[in-house]
């Protein structure tokens, strides 16, 4: 596989901080000899309600594989996969999942939505579209889903993240460098954790040469992530675990040289055994999501402790130096009533110091 020439779709260039983002509405950075990896390709879109998770996956499959409306409760309830053929002759699979690190979702619902995730990427996860709408503030909040996947999922879950940020038909692309280049500390450090993987989708075209331009381009980042990770794709122990469960389940449906009752005896344990692992691993996903959430609550109240604290000794120095000028506005009064007795005393030739 050769490497492409010039920057990597999605980097900025050395000397300017967002000016050649390869936003995924314009045109590719590759070469078109370039040699795509032949592995299928799994994508997980996360997000929050209204962010344009189900139309970006939309746009990517090429149908209405998932629903997808203008709505202030969540359309998607649970997790979805769609799988479209790449031209290149990969298979590209999309997970469209509910907002799993929400406040509104338990734990215990989005334990059993994660598991449900890993289990529909049972072979990894090749690149984690983390989605924004562009037409909304980007908030702390949205900053602390990535914090909070970060810490999930551990530090290497970043090296296959990359920002999606939808309404491009409202924004533009010069926009959002705009406002990228102007954007607040969290958003930048946001862009920054994510090597400035960004891209731009515009999920409402009917233009079918943008709609597989943006495709085209978003494909390029996805493989310059996988490059830069050896091709292999996202892994713990829990996906692990799940890849076992299926392997033996893989291995009753290939298995030769039993009796139709054997097999059956064998599916009915490979089950129950199936079962129970998924029962474990969803309890220690809830386990996990909980601690994760205690210690991200625990820094959060840390932080808002350190930001109330400075705010009273500013409020201090302010009360200080308020009460300061007043102890000075008081002597220049009385420093001038004198002044203007000693003048007149002085005008009636009466000085008392004579």
């Amino acid at each position: 596989m050769r490497v492409p020439h010039g920057p990597c779709p999605g980097l900025p260039s050395p000397d300017k901080k967002y000016g050649t983002i390869q936003f995924a509405m314009g045109g590719s950075e590759y070469d078109d000899d370039w040699e795509l990896p032949s592995a299928d390709i799994t994508v997980v879109l996360c997000g929050k309600l209204g962010c344009g998770k189900s139309a970006t996956g939309n746009s990517i499959v090429g149908r209405e594989a998932f629903v997808s409306e203008y709505s202030h409760a969540s359309v998607t309830s649970t997790c979805q996969l769609a799988s479209t053929a790449l031209k290149d002759g990969r298979t590209l699979n999309v997970i469209d999942t509910p907002g799993l690190f929400e406040m509104t979702i338990t734990s215990e619902d989005a334990g059993k939505e994660i598991v449900k995730c890993m289990s529909m990427a049972k072979d990894g996860i090749h690149a984690v579209l983390m989605v924004f709408s562009a037409t909304s503030r980007f908030t702390r909040e949205d900053s602390s889903t990535i914090e909070t996947i970060k810490e999930f999922f551990g530090e290497k879950i970043v090296d296959h993240m990359i920002l999606v940020f939808t309404y491009g038909d409202l924004v533009g692309e010069n926009k959002l460098k705009s406002m990228l280049n102007n954007a607040p500390e969290y958003l930048q450090k946001t862009v920054e954790l994510c090597k400035n993987r960004v891209v731009l989708f515009d999920n409402m075209t009917k233009d079918r040469w943008l709609q597989e331009k943006q495709l085209e381009n978003l494909l390029d980042v996805v493989d310059s992530v996988n490059t830069n990770n050896g091709g292999k794709p996202f892994s713990d122990q829990m996906l692990a675990c799940i890849k076992e469960a299926h392997a033996r389940e893989q291995e009753v449906h290939d298995a030769i040289g039993y009796t139709e009752e054997q097999i059956s005896e064998l599916k009915k344990e490979i089950q129950r055994t199936r079962d129970e692992q998924l029962a474990n691993i969803t309890n220690m996903v809830e386990e996990k999501l909980n601690i994760t959430v205690d210690k991200l609550q625990q820094q959060l109240m840390e932080e808002q402790n350190a930001r109330l604290e400075a705010e009273r000794l500013a409020a201090e120095a302010r009360l200080r130096s308020d009460e300061e000028i007043c102890k000075l506005k008081k002597r220049l009064e009385k420093a001038q009533q004198e002044n203007e007795e000693f003048r007149k005393m002085a005008s009636q030739h009466k000085c008392s110091i004579l």
